[in-house]
């Protein structure tokens, strides 16, 4: 009879674990309540351990926010197929997927937790913006665009981020209309832009052509005309 024996992990797997940990308590409570000795005993192991690969908490709340911030990334990438309002849609459902799982923590990533005013908080919460940005123009087929848009889709990105922080706060609105509202906000912020800017207009023709009728940017012009109705 043979007995297991169980593998000793390397330095960064241990602090692979260690992150992991972190992070799954960070998704129930607020990464301030978290004390290392928590982290320490959901990871089997020492206190002292701990320590020994991140030099405090601060440094293991960084390189948690690190994988986060990752992986919220992520979540605005998305094959350019089909309808453009259709693809934002599936961003916005992958988003509050990632929101719904991690809620104080994505409170924390968004707010800077226990490494406000750090410079890798920033930098990191700087660099989802950023890729996000950079995800949506890929989507609208543009590298550089006018400066009216640039704004719109920046402040696309800033209401996502403060509408999903607002509802966290009791949930009150079904995520699901959510979801699809942050979509139109987007046609309606674009649409305006278009309306007051020719190379904006130009640039987003094409691609509103191409949106069915029974899609969200769609269903947002028939809401708006029964309104005038």
């Amino acid at each position: 009879m043979t007995t297991g024996v169980r593998r000793r992990l390397t330095v960064e797997e241990r602090r692979q674990q260690l992150i992991g940990v972190a992070l799954d308590l960070f998704a129930r409570r607020s990464p301030d309540e978290v004390s290392i000795d928590e982290i320490a005993s959901a990871a089997g192991i020492s206190r002292p351990l701990v320590y020994h690969y991140f030099p405090g908490k601060l440094s293991l709340y960084e390189a948690a926010l690190k994988r986060a911030a990752e992986d919220l990334a992520d979540r605005f990438r998305e094959p350019h197929e089909g309808p453009l309002g259709a693809r934002l849609l599936r961003v916005m459902r992958r988003y509050f997927d990632f929101v719904d799982d991690h809620g104080p923590g994505f409170s924390a990533l968004m707010r800077g937790g226990p490494a406000v005013g750090s410079s890798t908080a920033n930098a990191l919460i700087d660099s989802v913006r950023q890729a996000a940005y950079v995800q949506i123009l890929s989507h609208l087929r543009i590298e550089e665009p006018p400066a009216r848009l640039e704004l719109v889709v920046r402040s696309w990105i800033s209401l996502a981020e403060s509408t999903a922080l607002l509802w966290l706060d009791g949930r009150r609105v079904p995520r699901e209309e959510l979801e699809v509202q942050l979509v139109q906000d987007f046609a309606a912020l674009i649409a305006v832009a278009a309306a007051n800017d020719g190379p904006t207009a130009a640039l987003l023709k094409p691609l509103l052509r191409d949106e069915p009728g029974d899609g969200p940017f769609a269903d947002l012009v028939t809401r708006l005309v029964s309104l005038a109705a």
